[in-house]
């Protein structure tokens, strides 16, 4: 397992974006939001990812498997070496990683997420033009009783 099968796994999933981000690091995101981040140089951690608490629990307890530095409050892991878990689970744990990110997301966001295929991508960092002619509010006055 290296970081090019996690990338790869990552970008299998719909509407994944990855992004180079503070010099060396991947970062894998849905909607603007990170799932998954993985070093690309030497570290102590190379792959930290969301888990849910009851997995987050389950997997700290682990050899090699640490709470995520800086971001274990909102129970990431961190996987110490690239043998910690067999890649059959870190593949499960990655998707389930991505689908709690999604559920998180605003329902519009989610909807549009379903809407928009997969190879659209950039569209969905754009805000669809505003409607012209369309009056925001549609408040019916009463007439005055005699």
């Amino acid at each position: 397992m290296d970081i090019e099968w996690v990338r790869n796994l990552c970008l299998s999933f719909p509407h994944v974006t990855e992004e180079e981000v503070w010099t060396d690091d991947l970062t894998f995101k849905v909607a603007g939001k990170m799932f998954a981040h993985s070093v690309l140089i030497p570290a102590p951690v190379w792959l930290s990812f969301k888990a849910s608490s009851e997995t987050f629990a389950e997997l700290t307890e682990r050899p090699g498997i640490i709470p995520a530095p800086y971001l274990a409050r909102a129970k990431w892991v961190a996987l110490e070496t690239k043998d910690a878990l067999p890649s059959s689970e870190l593949a499960q744990l990655l998707r389930e990683s991505y689908d709690l990110v999604v559920a998180k997301l605003p329902k519009k966001t989610q909807e549009s997420l379903l809407a928009v295929k997969p190879s659209a991508r950039k569209a969905l960092s754009k805000k669809p033009p505003a409607k012209k002619g369309v009056s925001k509010s549609r408040t019916k006055t009463k007439k005055p009783s005699r």
